[in-house]
């Protein structure tokens, strides 16, 4: 039977809490760290070093050695600060993260993962990100809920990092617990919140579902606090639903609008290897040795990716 998200964290000495799609999910998964010491567990957290286009022109996610100060943890893996960056000088979102927590900690540090070696490669750098930070649980984290995705969605646009690390909790639990959460449903403008509704109830009905929670007004005042610099925009939005506001906003330089309601201020948690068989996207590139071979798996189910469009943008091959 698979325990609540209560249960796990409670049961948990220390949470690694890492948002898995890039650029600013780790702003909002601050959010699933407050709710970790409401249950009493500490956290430490981190995401994936990949920015967003607008922030890092270069196509694509960092690989560690393209990352610029910090701590190197093993081979996919280093422990930002204030002043982590790419080799080209750009602030990682978990380096503002960094700088945020050290308003309460001065030693405070975030995980960046890389997941240029696939699934296998993000894997290790969680186990040894969370063997550093003396963390026993791992809880993945995506801001708007294109982790869940099944790939049919019109509005799916970055479907390959949330895969990639949904994929890399399987051989993480061989040494670690491991928990999952969607916060913000349709706060990312890809998919509706009805469609992130039937991806959950899905994993409901697969017995995965390990429960719900709100975002309180003092999370959401910190979210906004800690996103003010980062340049993130989905983590805002659940900012603005905790606060009450009903409608439509543009985000992407109104490329996309997003929903506003309560329903972005929820967070679904699930067992992701309970949920396993409603995670397609994550299953297609678990076995994919790189981030290339994850691109070409979900290319084949007919995915165009945020690679793609970032190797368009910039006109790289």
């Amino acid at each position: 039977m698979t325990l609540s998200f209560d249960e796990t964290v409670r049961a948990a000495r220390r949470a690694l809490v890492l948002g898995i799609g890039g650029g600013g999910d780790v702003i909002g998964s601050l959010a699933v760290g407050r709710r970790c010491e409401e249950l009493g567990t500490p956290f430490a957290l981190g995401g994936v070093a990949w920015e967003r286009f607008a922030r890092d022109p270069r196509p694509g996610p960092r690989p560690i050695d393209e990352i610029s100060g910090g701590r190197r943890i093993g081979m996919h893996a280093v422990l930002a600060d204030p002043a982590t960056a790419t080799g080209g000088g750009v602030l990682f979102s978990e380096s503002y993260a960094a700088a945020h927590l050290r308003r309460r900690d001065p030693g405070a540090v975030t995980a960046l993962i890389d997941v240029t070696g696939g699934a296998p490669g993000a894997a290790e750098g969680i186990a040894d990100a969370a063997a550093a930070l003396d963390c026993d649980l791992a809880v993945l984290v995506d801001i708007g809920g294109d982790a869940i995705a099944d790939g049919s969605e019109p509005g799916l646009a970055s479907p390959l990092c949330d895969a990639i690390m949904l994929a890399a909790a399987a051989p993480v639990a061989a040494g670690l617990g491991v928990a999952a959460a969607v916060l913000g449903a349709g706060c990312d403008g890809e998919l509706t919140g009805e469609e992130v509704l039937a991806r959950v109830a899905a994993i409901g009905r697969a017995g995965a579902w390990m429960g719900t929670w709100g975002v309180s007004p003092a999370v959401a005042d910190e979210l906004e606090l800690a996103a003010r610099d980062s340049g993130t925009e989905a983590s805002l939005q659940v900012v603005r639903c905790a606060r009450g506001e009903l409608g439509e906003a543009e985000i992407r330089g109104g490329l996309r609008r997003v929903p506003l309601s309560p329903l972005g201020a929820l967070a679904f948690c699930f067992d992701p290897l309970a949920a396993g068989g409603e995670l397609p996207l994550a299953r297609a590139v678990a076995e994919a040795p790189s981030l290339e071979a994850a691109r070409d798996a979900l290319a084949v189910r007919g995915l165009r990716t945020e690679l793609d469009y970032e190797r368009e943008r910039s006109g790289a091959r």
